[in-house]
């Protein structure tokens, strides 16, 4: 099943190319049995990969075609099969199936419809490209085409102005990103004469110094920066919820934006011989993770929440990818993909109840109105902030685990006062939108009604995922197949044994396993205490303030203004932005474009004034050398005629003096003279 890798991406391609030329035309509202069902078929041929790749892990090369052949440049079009790219082949075709699935009902009766599931289904072209290609040109190929799908989906509502800008903004944010992936991968050819992870990876533990492996490192993870909304290139990710919904929930949430952390895991073998990139790369993951998390404390969209959720947890990715602990960013990344997409399909559940309204201060009590939204909802918010036994405690804890372990005391606690803040804005969150008195407007209180089925069952099957998708690795996660599995990817086996989370960790210390880094059992069972306290802590606050006493965080607003206006606007980034970034380029944009016209019209008007004056200068020299010329010989001739025309009278007696002046005149020079 291994050589019909190719079939996965080609099916969704071939859903593009049907909907692309005859959706608008003869298809219509039939568009989603393309997209719906190339999605499948995907979905099913990547199943039997996968399960191909379990059993015999590879690496795999499926080649089919040469494609760059340029000098020492030796391109093909090929695609890997090992476990990495299984995994992301789990969560692109899942969770991009439910998320097709689910935009049935979601965008059911957009005039755009058949052009939604065109976008939609060369977006998982695209994606899978990426994390199928086995060389880096292919994965920036495809690293592109997901960039394209989403300028087009988040401005897919492109009559309104916020939704283009925003397209803008995330394209134009992407590129500085691109600029930065691309001199990585110009480094990594100038150093291996090669693009091919197969190469490169065998090549570099001997070709690398640690200067050029860092340079690569940090070149590759600015490009992660980018794709993955981390400091400073987050800006654009929360207002990519501009888009539908169902966009949000699989571009933004669950696969284009873990790209980044895709890369860096893929990258391992060259990270692991820059110990500075993998600082740098900890370090603004963690600074990321904390810095949005406090942003979502306060805002009010619930989308947007749920956006700077997204850039948060992307920052716990690359705090584990930081410290060495890649296994337990990718399996991070998929828990994340679970809860994320379900929390995401579920707010589009509610706008959709909502006829459309994002606002939770205008929404409450809505659980009895949309009950399985709601229940799903919970588990999302539950997975979410680390409570177990649901998914995301076994990833988050694995994270926490790895930090503290590393030695990086400072960017646990960072991680530990994320997931406070995390449990606490969630679970605001829920309390605003589900629970208290109703604030629903009279017009929109007469439309709430659950979502259709095509909704709600993608609902269901995540929030299944969100409860058991910490059991896939097995208990305890470290000695389970999940990171057997992921530890035949080179440079992604941990140095020391293998990775642990606290709970795992602790069990093995109580067995009397030791290992490089092993902690005391006690010690252990205390940082899971601590965990599990932290997650519980912040839904207990949330539940205080908007709960039991729901007019103090009104209170605590006035008496913290300050605090909370630069929450509220998000620390003033995009102002700052604007100021210091933005506005200055436009101004020199507009000067060079004001230079540029003055110099062209400068030359025109030069020009003019040169062609009149040449003009001018062309009249006097014709008529005052040219004609000047040709009159003033004429007039000597005319005038000396004249003269001449004297001695030509015709009478006699005049030539008869003439001739005897002139005898007198030659007969007084002879006498005289």
């Amino acid at each position: 099943m291994i050589e019909w890798v190719w079939l996965i991406p080609a099916l969704p391609a071939a859903g593009v190319i049907i909907n692309g030329l005859l959706g608008n035309r003869y298809i219509k509202e039939r568009a989603h049995y393309v997209g719906v069902g190339s999605t499948a078929l995907s979905l099913l041929v990547a199943l039997f990969v996968i399960g191909a790749a379990i059993k015999n892990p590879g690496p795999h090369n499926v080649r089919l075609f040469d494609w760059v052949v340029a000098g020492s440049l030796h391109v093909d079009v090929a695609f890997l099969v090992d476990p990495l790219s299984a995994v992301m082949l789990f969560v692109v075709c899942g969770v991009g199936f439910l998320v097709h699935v689910y935009s049935i009902g979601y965008m059911r009766g957009d005039p755009g419809y058949p052009r939604f599931f065109t976008w939609l289904n060369l977006f998982m072209f695209s994606m899978l490209l990426l994390i199928l290609g086995n060389n880096y040109l292919l994965m920036f190929v495809g690293w592109e085409g997901v960039g394209l799908c989403s300028y087009l989906l988040i401005g897919y509502w492109f009559e309104r102005k916020s939704a283009s800008d925003a397209a803008n903004k995330a394209f134009i944010v992407n590129r500085i990103g691109d600029a930065g992936f691309l001199l990585g991968i110009f480094l990594i050819f100038k150093t291996f004469g090669s693009l091919a992870y197969a190469q490169v990876f065998a090549a570099a533990p001997g070709a690398l110094s640690t200067g050029v492996a860092t340079a690569i490192g940090i070149a590759l993870f600015i490009g992660a920066v980018g794709k993955s909304a981390q400091l400073p290139l987050y800006v654009w990710l929360p207002d990519a919820m501009e888009g539908p919904t169902p966009v949000s929930a699989l571009i933004h949430a669950a696969t284009m934006v873990t790209a980044g952390v895709y890369m860096v895991a893929r990258s391992a073998v060259i990270y692991n011989l820059a110990p500075d990139a993998l600082l740098v790369v900890a370090v603004v993951g963690a600074l990321t993770a904390i810095f949005a998390a406090s942003i979502g404390l306060v805002q009010n969209d619930i989308k947007r929440v749920l956006a700077y959720s997204t850039v948060s947890q992307l920052g716990y990715m690359f705090l584990a990818l930081g410290v060495g602990a890649y296994i337990s960013g990718i399996f991070h990344l998929m828990t994340h993909a679970f809860f994320k997409g379900l929390l995401f399909l579920g707010s589009g559940s509610v706008i959709h109840a909502m006829s459309g309204e994002q606002d939770m201060r205008r929404m409450g009590a809505l659980r009895k109105h949309i009950p399985i939204t709601a229940i799903t909802f919970y588990i999302g918010a539950l997975a979410i902030s680390g409570i177990p036994p649901f998914a995301g405690f076994w990833s988050k804890d694995e994270i926490l685990a790895e930090a503290f372990k590393s030695g990086h005391y400072v960017l646990w606690i960072i991680g530990v006062a994320t997931a406070l803040m995390t449990a606490f804005y969630m679970f605001r969150l829920i309390y605003l939108t589900f629970y208290g008195a109703s604030r629903v407007a009279e017009h929109a209180a007469h439309h709430l009604h659950e979502s259709p089925p095509s909704m709600t069952a993608p609902l269901v099957i995540l929030a299944g995922l969100s409860i058991i998708g910490g059991a896939i690795p097995g208990f305890p996660p470290e000695k389970g197949m999940f990171h057997a599995f992921l530890s035949q990817v080179p440079g992604m086996a941990p140095a020391g044994g293998g990775h642990a989370g606290l709970v795992g960790t602790a069990l093995a210390a109580q067995e009397g396993a030791q290992a490089a880094h092993e902690l005391s059992s006690a010690m252990h069972w205390f940082l899971i205490l601590l965990s599990v306290a932290v997650a519980v802590a912040g839904w207990a606050l949330a539940k205080h303030f908007y709960v039991r006493r729901p007019h103090l965080p009104e209170r605590l607003a006035r008496r913290f203004g300050g605090l909370y206006r630069l929450l509220l606007n998000k620390y003033w980034v995009d102002e700052i932005y604007d100021a210091v970034i933005v506005n200055p380029c436009k101004r020199f944009a507009t000067f060079l474009w004001n230079f540029d016209a003055w110099v062209i019209d400068g030359i025109v008007n030069a020009t003019s004034r040169l062609t009149v004056l040449n003009a001018d200068f062309s009249a006097f020299f014709d008529r005052y050398t040219v004609d000047g010329a040709v009159n003033g010989l004429a007039s000597v001739l005319q005038g000396w005629a004249g003269v001449f025309r004297r001695l030509q009278t015709g009478f006699v007696q005049n030539y008869a003096l003439a001739m005897l002046l002139g005898i007198f005149a030659i007969v007084s020079l002879y006498l005289f003279v």
